[in-house]
C-alpha cells in the first residue's frame, strides 16, 4: 500500500469514529473545548500509528481510537481540575445545542443531560470513564478493562461504585419530551415576568439552582447554588425585576433534552435547563449557563431568533 492510499485510509477510518469519540470525550469532560484537543491529539496518535504501518493491521480500529481518547483524556483530569479550582461561582458543563428539535431516539441514548453530567463530576476520573462507557454507550467490562488497562473484576467495581453513587443522587428516569418543553415555556414566562407565584407553583420544594457565568456574565450569577423553593424563586424574580430587558427564546434540544437557549439582541444570552421531578411537574433542578466563552458555539440559531 502506497504512503498516501495509506493517509487516506487512516483519514477515512478517524473519521469514521470522530463522532463516537466526540461523544465519549465530551461525556467525560463536559467541555467542548478540552473535547476537541484531545480529539487533536488522539489524531495525531492515530496518523504516526498509522505513518508506521499500514491502518489496516489493527485489528479493531474502534476499539484502538477510544482507548487513545479515553486515556488522553483522563490524562488532562489533572489539569482541567487545576483550572477549575478558580473558576468563578458554580461550574456546569458546556451545553450541546441542536439547531432543530428533532427527536431522534438514537442520538438520544447518547445524549447525557445536563442534570446528569452535574452528577458525574462528582465521580472519580476512572469511575466516571467506566460508567459513560458501559452505562451511556453500552461497552461491557470485558471491553472497558484493556482500554483502561484493569482487570474485568476492578471494572465491575469501579462499574458498581459508579452506578450506586449516581442513582442515589439521581433516580434513572426519562421525561416526556412534551411535558420537559412545556414546563420550560411555564418556567420562562413566570421567570420572565418576575411572578413570585408562578415561580412557587412550578418549582419542586427541594429545588437547586446553579447559574454559570464563570465571572464574565452580564447577568447576575450567584456563586453558590440555591436551594429551596423559596430561595429561588426570590433570586430569579429579584434578578428579573433589577435587570428589565427584552430577551428573545429559541426552544432547541439541549444535552437531549428539550431546553430553550435565550438571545439579547441576536447574542446568545444564555442556555436554561430544567430537571424535572418523575412526576414531571416539578422542576428539581434550574441550570442556566450565561458564560459567553460556553456560548460562543451556538451562534448558528441566531438567525432564527424571533420565529420558532
Amino acid at each position: 500500500m502506497s504512503e498516501g492510499i495509506a493517509d487516506d485510509t487512516a483519514t477515512r477510518v478517524f473519521a469514521d469514529h470522530r463522532e463516537l469519540l466526540f461523544s465519549v470525550v465530551y461525556n467525560m469532560l463536559g467541555s467542548v473545548a478540552d473535547t476537541e484537543d484531545v480529539l487533536q491529539d488522539a489524531w495525531l496518535a492515530w496518523a504516526s500509528r498509522s505513518a508506521a504501518g499500514a491502518p489496516g493491521e489493527i485489528e479493531n480500529p474502534r476499539a484502538y481510537l477510544v482507548r487513545i481518547a479515553v486515556n488522553t483524556a483522563l490524562s488532562r483530569q489533572a489539569a482541567i481540575s487545576r483550572r477549575r479550582e478558580t473558576y468563578v461561582g458554580p461550574w456546569l458543563p458546556e451545553p450541546l445545542v441542536a439547531r432543530t428539535d428533532v427527536d431522534d431516539a438514537a442520538e438520544r441514548t447518547e445524549a447525557v443531560s445536563m442534570a446528569l453530567l452535574v452528577v458525574l463530576e462528582t465521580l472519580t476520573p476512572l469511575e466516571r470513564a467506566v460508567f459513560v462507557l458501559h452505562e451511556v454507550f453500552g461497552y461491557a467490562h470485558t471491553e472497558i478493562a484493556p482500554i483502561l488497562d484493569r482487570s474485568p473484576a476492578a471494572i465491575r467495581q469501579l462499574a458498581h461504585r459508579a452506578r450506586e453513587h449516581v442513582h442515589a443522587r439521581r433516580p434513572r428516569y426519562q421525561a416526556d419530551p412534551k411535558v420537559q418543553r412545556q414546563a420550560t415555556e411555564r418556567f420562562l414566562q413566570a421567570a420572565l415576568g418576575a411572578d413570585l407565584e408562578a415561580l412557587m407553583e412550578i418549582l419542586a420544594p427541594d429545588v437547586t439552582l446553579w447559574t454559570d457565568g464563570g465571572g464574565k456574565s452580564k447577568a447576575t450569577a450567584a456563586l453558590r447554588p440555591i436551594q429551596g423553593a423559596d430561595k429561588v424563586a426570590r433570586a430569579i424574580a429579584g434578578t428579573t425585576a433589577r435587570r428589565p430587558m427584552e430577551l428573545d427564546i429559541v426552544y432547541r434540544t439541549v444535552n437531549g433534552d428539550p431546553s430553550a437557549v435565550l438571545f439579547d439582541k441576536e447574542a446568545p444570552f444564555a442556555v436554561m435547563v430544567l430537571d424535572l421531578d418523575p412526576d414531571g411537574h416539578h422542576v428539581r433542578g434550574v441550570y442556566a449557563v450565561t458564560n459567553p466563552d460556553k456560548l460562543t458555539h451556538i451562534d448558528e440559531v441566531a438567525e432564527e431568533v424571533g420565529g420558532d
